[in-house]
């Protein structure tokens, strides 16, 4: 079966001319209409709708996986403060007792640290289940990460740091020069 234009050119009704300038004139028109314009239907549409709903859906899961790994960066960074920190209690014997969410919790530790924790000089901190004692400087760099993990921190009196100071009793003369 021979194309159309073969069919007209045999029956005289078309000549070679006509077929040329037809065929110029389709190929003007497909290079004229821009690329990409194709019309697009519903079902298109629904593809498009339904691969920004997963992409949106991804990025959701990213992000939470983002926080969980995140979470877990900071109670390795908590365990590793207090591991690398946290005071020997092997032999203590008195007695501290603090609150802990609505049940009072005792703690074994001797009698300078009850001291120091009653100053804000120590800090009771809890991980991994369990309660440790640390300075306080550790147990502001935990609360930096979670505020929930230090469970007992006094605060400090200014009249407190001068207790310890060796050179309280000696005046600054006016006069020294740095």
């Amino acid at each position: 079966m021979a194309s159309l234009q073969e069919q007209l050119l045999k029956a005289g009704l078309a000549d070679e001319k006509k077929i040329r300038a037809v065929r110029q004139e389709k190929r003007k028109q497909r290079k004229q209409q821009p690329k990409g314009t194709v019309q697009t239907s519903e079902a298109q549409l629904r593809v498009e709708q339904a691969r920004a709903e997963k992409a949106e859906r991804d990025r959701e899961l990213n992000r939470q996986r983002q926080q969980e790994a995140e979470k877990k960066a900071i109670a390795a960074q908590i365990r590793q403060l207090v591991e690398t920190n946290r005071l020997n209690r092997s032999r203590c014997e008195e007695s501290y007792q603090f609150v802990h969410g609505k049940k009072i919790k005792k703690l074994l530790v001797d009698e300078t640290m009850i001291d120091q924790l009653s100053r804000g000089r120590l800090a009771i901190v809890f991980n991994n289940e369990q309660y440790d004692v640390v300075p306080e400087g550790v147990a502001r760099k935990i609360m930096e990460r979670d505020e929930h993990a230090v469970i007992v921190l006094h605060e400090r009196h200014q009249d407190d740091d001068t207790t310890d100071d060796p050179y309280a009793g000696y005046e600054i003369p006016d006069d020294l020069m740095w």
